[in-house]
């Protein structure tokens, strides 16, 4: 029998659906289980020991690509689809393939589309239960949950032979930094923060710092770039690695320090302690999942907003101190 799981769009929420993938391969132990995923983050799931293929699908944006993506879920013949996602068009991909089951939650209007559908009105757990509750609600049981994500040996190399020609050491303290979001500039501490605090790992612990991002924030790599050339010990890889690179050097980290992302779940993922600094988003959703990680929020009125964009004051983000996380970050490497 052959399986396949619509996977979830962005990096955090595909990373935090890795234990519902698990059990649903725990179920179903002879089968085959494949992940259908946009083709950016097919990379994510390509050394996942629980998954015999990858669709990758083209963003369904145009009617080709569209029926593109019908054309590859087809070819495989698969006899289950079930679905994270929510949209009504990833429901309606799975009925237009032929797909004989198709399960998924009953949202959108798209109930018409699935053959088992599961009502969920509001759900205030973690994400990572939100698609495990999915996955009990079908009649399929729960076991050890758990998640990771493992670095290929090509990639090993790759890390291993960049950290020689930046002259890094094995035992070197590496803090990596992820001070961009994909969700907006509400959910990103201050840039300045983060220098300040790259400034002060290296001056106090001799630190190397690794700073990642997207190719889109050009603001931002425009400034780490200004620090790069000021301080050797500054690494700017915003822009400059293919997902599979950006896991490989995550895993090379002592310590993570992110906005509320998805690198900062990959870091969670491959067991690197995390320093979550949350503002407009609640962390009771989508916060680090596995200790050792630390979360900072400051109470103020209007957070969580979960606004893109502050209208105000951007105070929930801005009175967050360097030193406070600072202090917080050797705490949870001691």
């Amino acid at each position: 029998m052959k399986i396949v799981i619509r996977v979830p769009n962005w990096i955090g929420d595909s990373v935090m659906s890795l234990p519902a993938i698990q059990s649903i391969k725990k179920n179903f132990p002879d089968s085959e289980i494949w992940v259908a995923t946009r083709e950016w983050l097919k990379d994510l799931f390509s050394n996942n020991e629980d998954l015999s293929g990858i669709i990758p699908l083209s963003k369904d944006n145009s009617i080709s690509n569209f029926y593109n993506n019908i054309q590859k879920l087809k070819k495989e013949k698969f006899n289950i689809g079930i679905l994270f996602t929510n949209s009504f068009s990833s429901a309606f991909l799975f009925f237009l393939s032929k797909i004989p089951e198709r399960w998924g939650y009953a949202n959108e209007g798209r109930g018409i589309f699935l053959t088992r559908s599961i009502k969920l009105k509001e759900f205030k757990k973690h994400q990572v239960y939100y698609y495990l509750n999915l996955i009990e609600n079908l009649g399929l049981k729960i076991q050890n949950i758990s998640f990771s994500l493992k670095v290929g040996k090509e990639e090993l190399n790759w890390v291993e032979e960049l950290l020689k020609k930046l002259k890094i050491s094995s035992n070197s303290l590496i803090v990596g930094m992820n001070p961009g979001s994909f969700y907006g500039s509400a959910k990103n501490w201050p840039v300045e923060h983060f220098v300040r605090l790259s400034i002060k790992f290296i001056e106090e612990l001799d630190a190397e710092v690794f700073i990642f991002g997207s190719k889109k924030e050009n603001l931002l790599n425009n400034r780490i770039s200004e620090i790069e050339r000021e301080n050797g010990k500054i690494h700017n890889f915003i822009g400059k690695t293919t997902l599979k690179e950006l896991i490989a050097l995550i895993s090379k980290c002592n310590l993570f320090i992110s906005n509320d992302s998805g690198p900062m779940h990959i870091a969670n993922a491959l067991r690197i302690p995390v320093i979550a600094v949350f503002g407009p988003t609640d962390p009771e959703r989508t916060s680090p999942f596995y200790p050792p990680f630390k979360i900072i929020q400051k109470k103020v009125p209007c957070a969580p907003c979960k606004y893109r964009d502050c209208p105000v004051d951007h105070k929930c983000m801005k009175s967050i101190k360097p030193e406070e996380v600072f202090e917080i970050s050797k705490e949870l490497l001691e």
